[in-house]
């Protein structure tokens, strides 16, 4: 799939953000390997633990719908900072994605392509890549 297709979706996704408490919208638009897309934005709670990102969202819809197996991941935001996946989306998506996975980021420039391993380089218990599948002990 082409980048700035999956960008312009996460953009779309990006107006259906609730964000009354931060004003920072992002939508994420996440293709499976069978090319469906499922579409998330950040939904804000006034308990802030509560909120959930976009690319949680997401995430979630596509495994709600028995979808396991994703393919890239666009993310778009209505404003600065350029909106990288937080520590707890960058590790739910490890829980499916490999380290190769590709991230695709909407800047004030364009936008900007990475991949998970490289925004996670050491994942908890990566189910995406065979060498890391164990889980660390706890202390």
């Amino acid at each position: 799939m082409d980048p700035n297709r999956l960008i312009w979706v996460a953009e779309k996704a990006m107006e259906r953000a609730h964000a009354p408490y931060s004003n920072y919208k992002v939508g994420a638009a996440l293709i499976c390997s069978d090319g469906t897309i499922f579409k998330g934005c950040n939904i804000e709670n006034a308990s802030y633990g509560l909120t959930n990102c976009a690319e949680r969202t997401a995430l979630f819809s596509a495994v709600a719908a028995g979808k396991t197996e994703f393919a890239a991941i666009a993310i778009s935001a209505s404003g600065e900072p350029d909106p990288y996946p937080c520590g707890a989306c960058r590790q739910v998506l490890a829980e499916f994605c490999g380290s190769g996975f590709p991230i695709y980021i909407k800047t004030l420039e364009g936008h900007e392509s990475t991949t998970l391993g490289e925004l996670l380089p050491h994942a908890f218990g990566s189910a995406g890549d065979a060498a890391s599948n164990t889980p660390r002990p706890s202390r």
